[in-house]
């Protein structure tokens, strides 16, 4: 799914300015999906010329008119068609695990600093979370999945950081040298090269 679909699925709740879509998913999102503030208005845009969603400018209270955005019937649809042809996938990026795969090659003090770091943003993804289980958009049986799952996800990240970050102190002494890294994959050539494989 991209920031369209999500835009369409929040508006299955009601109708919506394009800051009240960032706060959707700011705020039930935020641990799964990102999504830049720059990103929605112009999804918005795309929906409202593919007419699978109506704007319509209201007045703003105590500021400028804003525009309401409303899901119409082909955009309802569209929605419930690409949820029934979404491949159920789990994808990770995670740069802070990239980093943390070359802890041996940072300052004590600056992995500390990003452990830290990382503990503070779950704790903040955490109360986002638990924010939105007290709103009423968390009453249905998937919005308490997803916070239940998200909660589970990161409390264990947070555990996890803070039971091994004493692990990464040592970080130098481990680190194999290139030359003990190819002595290690050498068997592994020679066994390919035994097997008949001729491009090993």
């Amino acid at each position: 799914m991209d920031v369209k679909d999500l835009c369409l699925g929040a508006l299955t709740y009601g109708d919506a300015t394009g800051y009240d879509i960032k706060k959707f998913f700011e705020n039930t999102f935020s641990h799964c999906f990102l999504a830049g503030y720059g990103s929605i208005y112009p999804a918005l845009a795309e929906l409202t010329e593919a007419k699978l969603v109506t704007a319509r400018v209201v007045p703003g209270q105590g500021g400028p008119s804003r525009k309401l955005y409303h899901l119409t019937a082909a955009g309802r649809k569209a929605f419930l068609a690409k949820l029934g042809n979404t491949m159920p996938q789990h994808k990770v990026k995670s740069e802070f695990l990239v980093l943390m795969y070359f802890a041996h090659l940072l300052p004590h003090a600056q992995l500390d600093a990003i452990l830290d770091q990382h503990l503070e943003e779950i704790e903040r993804q955490l109360e986002l979370i638990h924010a939105q289980e007290r709103s009423s958009e968390a009453c249905s049986s998937g919005a308490r999945f997803v916070n239940g799952f998200g909660k589970a996800v990161m409390t264990a990240a947070s555990e996890y950081i803070r039971n091994h970050r004493h692990a990464l102190a040592g970080h130098g002494t481990a680190h194999p040298t290139t030359k003990q890294a190819r002595a290690r994959h050498k068997p592994a050539h020679a066994a390919s090269r035994n097997r008949g494989y001729t491009n090993a």
